[in-house]
Parts: structure tokens; sequence; C-alpha cells
């Protein structure tokens, strides 16, 4: 049992990354890493940090739960009138970092940010399960609220409203896409002398690969 928050610590021992066995895309690379995670059963493994900031500057952070990927981004969904949508519509940038700890790993993506298509949106929504479509609602996201009781009422009220009846999205509710820019892929190794390949996408749509000191 450490004695001090300073005595905590772990040293990395899984695997290594190499330029050699690394794929010359990002998209390639980061496919390989997230079909392992899955095999490897990691519990939300679709769960990353999305890191944004307001026009001036004032970051903010929270867990949120990627959807989709392709070349063209990653994906996920939220209230646009939440806290997060209002700092992306002033500033549409962002980073998103996976921590797969079971496998000694980070995945750190820097890009610009856009909203995916409305049919996106539709066809993840009609996806959800019909509690979360109410909810989706039913949640003024990030307002101050008066008590959990106040939400209550409004889910069961929208729950009555949209009885037999087809649950759209709202317009207030849909996707962001990131668009990478960078990508970086850290693997632990002993000593902390950890393994870290930054991808950069280049003007011809080519990805650059260099090592950074860790």
């Amino acid at each position: 049992m450490p004695s001090t928050i300073a005595d905590i610590r772990k040293d990395y021992k899984l695997q290594s990354l190499s330029e050699k066995d690394a794929a010359p895309d990002a998209i390639v690379q980061f496919n390989t890493w997230w079909q392992e995670a899955i095999q490897s059963e990691i519990d939300e493994v679709n769960a990353m940090t999305l890191a944004t900031a307001s026009a001036d500057g004032i970051p903010a952070a929270r867990i949120v739960l990627l959807k989709g990927f392709d070349d063209r981004g990653f994906v996920f969904f939220t209230n646009y009138e939440s806290f997060k949508g209002m700092q992306l519509a002033e500033n549409p940038r962002a980073c998103l970092v996976f921590f797969w700890k079971e496998l000694e790993r980070q995945v750190r993506i820097t890009g610009l940010v856009e909203k995916v298509s409305d049919a996106e949106s539709d066809a993840y929504f009609n996806s959800r399960p019909e509690g979360s479509r109410i909810g989706a609602w039913a949640s003024p996201q990030s307002q101050v609220i008066e008590s959990r009781e106040w939400l209550q009422e409004r889910e069961k009220t929208y729950a009555k409203d949209f009885s037999g009846k087809p649950l759209q999205r709202p317009a207030h509710w849909g996707g962001y896409r990131v668009k990478p820019v960078t990508i970086e892929f850290w693997q632990g190794r002993p000593s902390r002398l950890h393994d870290r390949l930054q991808y950069t996408l280049e003007g011809n749509n080519e990805w650059k690969i260099e090592r950074l000191a860790p």
C-alpha cells in the first residue's frame, strides 16, 4: 500500500511501438489499436476525454463516448446547447484522449470540429433506446435546474406526449466530427521511456510520422 500519492507508480512493460511496425496512415494505425482494445474486452473501450475551449481560451474537459470513426474523423453525439456545444460554436477545435490502461496505451487526437449531417444524426438517434431518446428531449443539458424531481417530471411529460407517436430527434441534439490534424500514439515503456509516435496530416493528405521524447 503506497504511503503517499508520490509513491503510486507503475512500470509499463507490456508492449512497444516502433516506426517499422506503425502503419503509414494514422486512421489505419488507430483501427489496429482499436481492434486490439476491443479484443481485450476493456470496459467502455469507447470512453474518451473531450477537451474544448471557449473563444477566450478557457478550457473544459469531460468524458464522452466515441460512436464512429473513419477517414473523415471521430464522431460523438451530444446536446448542441450544452456547455461543450457552446464552446465548440465559439471555437470549433477539440482534443480527444483515449486511455486504455489495460494495454498501457494512450491515443491523443487534435483537430477541427464540424457537425455531422442531419441524416447521420437522425440515424444514430433512432438507434438509441427509447429512454435515451426521451432523455434528449427532457434534459436542458448543462443548465441549472431546480431539482432531480423537476427533471423526472419533464421525463414523464415527454414520455406521455410521445406515447404512440414517432420519437424524432430534437433539433438541439446531434453529432460532431473531430477531423484530425495530429494523432499521437503513446505506448508505456519501462523507466518512463515511453514510445510516442506523432502523425501530422500534411497538405497532400499524407501523414508525417515523428518520434517524440517521452
